[in-house]
């Protein structure tokens, strides 16, 4: 696969309480993927990026909520969510400090 591939399938960690709690205790890291994106797409794409061993990887769909705005109704986008298991030892930092 080729570099600018790569970067379209990982579009951004994603960060919550949730992720930086499975990321210091199961070693996953979440992030946020292309909605065409596959497993195998995603392991290919984070062991090039990040030059780590991914073991496992968990996909799902987040669907957008409903909104209110005043009188107008809408819904947020629905976006792909990937749960990546990195081999022990192994680690990245997403928070770019030293």
């Amino acid at each position: 696969m080729d570099i600018n591939n790569l970067s379209k399938v990982i579009l951004m960690p994603h960060v919550s309480e949730k992720s930086v709690m499975i990321a210091d205790n199961v070693r996953q890291q979440t992030f946020k993927v292309a909605s065409n994106a596959t497993k195998s797409d995603v392991k290919e794409a984070i062991e090039k990026l990040f030059d780590v061993e991914v073991v496992n990887v968990n996909i799902l769909t987040v669907t957008g909520k409903q909104k209110v705005f005043g009188r107008t109704k809408g819904k947020r986008k629905n976006y792909k969510k990937a749960y990546v298991t990195l081999k022990e030892g192994q680690d990245i930092d997403l928070g770019g400090a030293s």
